[in-house]
């Protein structure tokens, strides 16, 4: 098994604009990671943090507002994203399992963002599909081999492919989730 589970950040006021001051930043852990797998995991647990610290403090509409028209992107929408993305590279891809993420649907596109509707039941599932879809993820990539070949679509993936495109599809949408959260109460910063 890797590296131990993190709580959920809890974030404070800063007067420095910073989203947290630098010493009570969760993501800044002092671990000081060894090798490839160690690092890009480290990588994509800050992430993970960011967009939980970044959805923080928000009520359901909130989360669930879309609000940088004309895209329907919301954080809400996000959190439903990036729980389907761990389920596809870890527990299908990875795993081998067949089950589908836990916000797809047959033959609707975009249902983990369009379906992102201002309820807390809504934000309690989202939330908790994520936390299950990264447990679940750790668990089946420290079992992992980097080197390890999956027979992927038409070819075959390595498994650091799949872990640097995690970090890849965090990073890319964290960029959004600034955009979204500065609109919605212009809260800004790292």
């Amino acid at each position: 098994m890797g590296p131990t589970k993190r709580d959920p950040p809890r974030v404070t006021s800063t007067t420095s604009g910073l989203w947290v001051e630098p010493e009570n930043d969760p993501r800044a852990t002092g671990a000081e990671p060894v090798g490839e797998k160690e690092t890009v995991w480290e990588y994509l647990c800050r992430y993970r943090m960011t967009l939980v610290m970044k959805c923080e403090g928000l009520d359901a509409e909130q989360l669930a507002r879309r609000s940088v028209p004309p895209s329907t992107l919301s954080l809400l929408g996000i959190v439903r994203h990036l729980a389907n993305a761990e389920h596809h590279w870890f527990q299908r891809v990875l795993a081998g399992g067949a089950a589908p993420g836990p916000f797809e649907l047959p033959d609707v596109a975009d249902h983990d963002f369009d379906g992102a509707t201002a309820s807390d039941a809504c934000v309690a599932e989202a939330w908790g599909e994520w936390h299950q879809a990264v447990e679940a993820a750790d668990e089946v990539f420290w079992s992992q081999d980097m080197d390890r070949e999956i027979p992927y679509l038409d070819g075959t993936v390595e498994v650091r492919d799949i872990l640097v495109h995690m970090v890849e599809e965090y990073a890319r949408h964290m960029g959004h989730v600034d955009l979204l959260r500065e609109c919605i109460d212009g809260r800004t910063g790292l």
